[in-house]
């Protein structure tokens, strides 16, 4: 693993004070919360040394120190992977896939950690057709555990018509994805017939949704659809418009909405998303709505002026996006996954150059309870000592 390097720092580490009596044990907190600045903040596992309560019989102040959890994830996490997706399941595991550079399969790798991911070997699940439908273009799969069962979703088109992109489901019912078979449920059925691609499903209130990109008219590549599921593969119901490209930063190159992921807190439903070419220009923005809206209504959803995610000098990292969620093995952490390239300069389609490495970060929080992206390659000084002021009192 290469040597870490920092680019930020904790600017302060929430006070930890606990009120015992005589006799009386301590219950320190799993986790602290970190700051950026005193308006974006973090929370992280501590490891507390050990309390002699021996030592604990005069009342007045005692310090207590803990080793706050690292994040020390390998910097990319997994090249020539474009979208990358991580699903971290009750068996312990991390499951991890994305787009192979020859878009030709369907890969799957797992570990328990997520600096595993980086050298796990790799088991390829489902290959293209030789022709018709699924074909060409096996582009950004997701693997999800709906019922007791594994799915993955992706877009495929034909070799015949390699634009004609739509987004299909496979399923398996084996407890262990890498080796069960994998069964074709086939295209999702959706109310148009023309270019889709980037489907991603999600909860909320028993009902299951399915969130994807869409073409619509010639001037432009993709806005976004919701829906509920009737089953994993089947639409209960029409689609609804979630978004479309609008701002300048949405339409360089061509006007793009894509890539939906889905993270759920604060009592709200957030939906990063992708817009405009994969080139350097590529950046992701995000929607938000109340999680007692109603989800088929655009009224519900409110997008980001800017784009919340974009490339960055100061990293040498470029055109950021098409991400997923997930937690750090101790489950305190949320996770930032997403792909981006080591430089801007791209020769021919930028679609086909393979230096899309999938990587990983801290998310950050706002006060105001939206999610903080930072910048792509963020890495914060996390060595740091935490203490607890135990007041042992009368």
């Amino acid at each position: 693993m290469a040597k870490k390097k920092y680019n930020a720092e904790i600017k302060k580490i929430d006070q930890i004070k606990i009120k015992l009596k005589p006799g009386e044990r301590a219950k320190l907190p799993e986790k602290v919360k970190i700051y950026l600045t005193d308006e974006i903040y973090s929370y992280r596992g501590v490891d507390w040394e050990a309390i002699d309560y021996q030592q604990l019989t005069e009342t007045g102040n005692y310090r207590l120190k803990g080793d706050l959890h690292q994040l020390d994830y390998p910097e990319p996490l997994v090249e020539q992977r474009a979208d990358p997706y991580i699903y971290r399941h009750q068996d312990g595991y991390y499951y991890f896939t994305g787009s192979h550079p020859d878009y030709d399969q369907i890969v799957l790798r797992r570990s328990q950690t997520i600096a595993g991911l980086k050298d796990a070997a790799e088991t390829v699940i489902w290959q293209k057709h030789a022709a018709g439908k699924m074909s060409q273009h096996i582009w950004a799969p997701e693997i999800h555990f709906i019922n007791d069962k594994w799915y993955i979703y992706f877009a495929a088109s034909k070799t015949d018509d390699i634009w004609a992109l739509r987004p299909y489901v496979l399923e398996c019912s084996a407890a262990d994805p890498l080796q069960g078979k994998w069964v074709e449920k086939g295209e999702i059925d959706l109310n148009f017939k023309s270019f889709s691609l980037d489907a991603t499903t999600f909860t909320h209130q028993n009902k299951r949704y399915l969130v994807w990109a869409q073409k619509v008219n010639n001037n432009t590549i993709s806005n976004l659809y919701i829906g509920e599921l009737a089953n994993p593969w089947q639409l209960k119901d029409k689609q609804f418009l979630l978004s479309k490209p609008e701002y300048d930063w949405e339409t360089i190159g061509f006007d793009v909405n894509e890539g939906a992921a889905v993270l759920k807190r604060n009592g709200k439903i957030f939906i990063s998303f992708s817009a405009s070419e994969t080139s350097a220009n590529y950046c992701m923005g995000l929607l938000e709505a109340d999680q007692e809206s109603n989800l088929l209504d655009k009224n519900s959803w409110h997008k980001s002026e800017q784009p919340v995610f974009s490339s960055s000098e100061l990293t040498s990292l470029y055109g950021p996006g098409h991400n997923s969620f997930t937690k750090s093995e101790d489950g305190i952490t949320d996770l930032l996954v997403y792909h981006a390239r080591p430089y801007k300069k791209i020769e021919g389609n930028p679609l086909y150059d393979p230096n899309r490495h999938g990587r990983i970060q801290e998310l950050f929080w706002q006060k105001n309870g939206k999610p903080y992206f930072a910048y792509p390659g963020l890495r914060v000084d996390d060595r740091k000592v935490v203490s607890a002021e135990i007041q042992l009192a009368e």
